[in-house]
């Protein structure tokens, strides 16, 4: 099983930045992507980016985001970065971080979520 633990929410004025980390560990063979969710009170939690762990890299991002964060990877440690830059009060929500990984070399896509972080943007 997958543990995730996720850093770096906070409280930030609007145009401000924050750097989230989410590290997995436990069972892992390998990381198929790394994700990060947000729900903020009373919305449905909503993609805020992903990013494969493959060799392409390939990310995806939320219109809302597009320009202003950055998801990141540090393979060796299979741990992801969100860099959320211009932050609106509309990003104020929790965070949550999801990895799609394998346990071991015969069983695949398994999921695991972190606990969340607060991230607090003031006007």
């Amino acid at each position: 099983q997958v543990q995730l633990v996720e850093s770096g929410g906070g409280l930030v004025q609007a145009g401000g930045s924050l750097r989230l980390s989410c590290a997995a560990t436990g069972t892992i063979f390998s990381i198929n992507a790394m994700s990060w969710y947000r729900q903020a009170p009373e919305k449905q939690r909503e993609l805020v980016a992903s990013l494969s762990f493959r060799s392409d890299g390939t990310t995806h991002y939320a219109d809302s985001v597009k320009g202003r964060f950055t998801i990141s990877r540090d393979n060796a440690k299979n741990t992801a970065f969100l860099q959320m830059n211009s932050l609106k009060p509309e990003d104020t929500a929790v965070y949550y971080c999801y990895a799609d990984y394998n346990p071991n070399p015969y069983d695949f896509g398994r999921f695991g979520w972190g606990q969340g972080t607060q991230v607090t943007v003031s006007s």
